[in-house]
């Protein structure tokens, strides 16, 4: 199944991710937060895992992806610097302990998921968008 994610963090003009599709099997039409959390993490992290590990003496970018990334506010080669895989099984657990502890939101059309056990329905027009939540460091004095 297709879906659209959009990653967003408040006081940021721009959403991280917009509107990016994302091909998730084996998820159903009426999923709970949990596996959807769930297929999109395994998704995420084998497209991380199918990465080569490149090293190139010279690296550069070419006048259509440097064009792509004015876009965006930030230009990178995609290096993967780090030589490990990453862990699907702990990367799921983390995404859910994430969410457990208020770290990310996770909206469906507009209307917020607040329960991991919450049931929605999706479609091709369904637009997912988690937003990272930002703890701001204080004092009571």
């Amino acid at each position: 199944m297709q879906i659209t994610i959009s990653v967003k963090q408040p006081g940021r003009k721009r959403a991280l991710i917009d509107r990016q599709m994302l091909e998730i099997a084996d998820l159903p039409d009426h999923p709970s937060l949990r596996e959807l959390l769930l297929a999109v993490v395994a998704q995420q992290v084998a497209d991380y895992n199918s990465k080569p590990l490149e090293k190139n003496l010279l690296p550069f970018l070419s006048s259509g992806e440097v064009a792509d990334l004015v876009t965006t506010g930030k230009a990178g080669f995609g290096s993967i610097y780090n030589e490990h895989k990453a862990d699907r099984e702990k990367a799921q657990e983390t995404a859910l302990q994430a969410f457990a502890d208020g770290l990310f939101a996770v909206f469906i059309d507009d209307e917020e998921i607040k329960k991991i056990t919450d049931h929605f329905s999706l479609n091709s027009h369904t637009v997912i968008t988690f937003v990272r939540l930002t703890f701001l460091a204080g004092s009571i004095w």
